[in-house]
């Protein structure tokens, strides 16, 4: 199912995001986890084939000590096999951007209450979780949930404040816009944290302006105008640079394109 919602920044200003429906979530965790059997599958393979190698040598070893390596093999293989199956959503989730190689093929990504990206503890919370979630009937809880939610929440999003939505990427705006407004992100990607124009701006507040460059495209004219006017007015007073000759919509595509790049 289907659904919309909306989220209110400490700006007040409101966008609204499509969350990811049970079936595309249930795929994305379909192609991870055939994703982490691979690797499991291929890394056991491995580690027979390196059994197999030193077995002719096993006789040199003292019982003891035998002992001793067989009980270190067996903790550092529950090691790996824990960090393969949960660490990997962590890792994914937090360093990706809410995308897991599931999450991507299927155009969906995890951001925190408000639209805000995925910070690492909010990635550990809901991740933790998992374990609870795999042991309640391998989701069958979780798949309740999410149904009965109104913002498609499984027991890990409830505890970490997270939800799902869909994909808004730079090729979704219109025309010619899309391409100059990508190219040049591109071009500025890594000058965010050093541009003195934007130094007083929190961390909050550059989301915002790059949420709403991401965004635009699908706001009409009037809506536009509004909530460009609206982020405007919080981040102008903290900017360097009033740039006042520009409207709203103009200085945030501005400042998302020349000090906020995103590619």
């Amino acid at each position: 199912m289907e659904r919309n919602v909306d989220v209110t920044t400490g700006e007040s200003v409101v966008f609204s995001y499509e969350l990811a429906g049970l079936g595309s979530r249930f795929y994305a965790v379909a192609i991870d986890l055939a994703i982490q059997i691979a690797i499991a599958v291929a890394a056991l393979a491995l580690l027979a084939w390196v059994g197999s190698a030193a077995k002719p040598h096993a006789g040199d070893v003292a019982p003891a000590y035998a002992k001793t390596i067989g009980a270190i093999a067996i903790g550092m293989l529950s090691i790996a096999a824990f960090l393969l199956f949960f660490g990997y959503f962590i890792v994914f989730e937090w360093r990706f951007n809410g995308r897991t190689p599931g999450k991507r093929l299927l155009g969906i990504r995890v951001v925190r209450d408000g639209g805000f990206p995925l910070d690492f503890t909010s990635a550990v919370i809901r991740n933790v979780v998992r374990i609870l979630e795999i042991g309640l009937g391998f989701y069958a809880v979780s798949a309740i949930a999410t149904l009965t939610s109104p913002a498609n929440r499984r027991l890990g999003d409830m505890a970490a404040g997270t939800i799902v939505v869909r994909e808004n990427r730079f090729e979704r705006f219109e025309g010619a816009e899309a391409s100059e407004l990508a190219s040049i992100a591109t071009a500025a990607r890594g000058r965010a944290n050093d541009d003195p124009v934007i130094a007083n701006l929190t961390a909050d507040e550059r989301d915002l302006i790059r949420r709403y460059a991401l965004r635009r495209g699908k706001l009409s004219l009037d809506a536009r105008s509004k909530v460009a006017a609206d982020i405007a007015a919080a981040i102008r007073p903290k900017l360097a640079v009033p740039f006042a000759h520009l409207d709203g919509d103009d200085l945030l595509v501005h400042l998302a394109t020349t000090a906020l790049g995103e590619g």
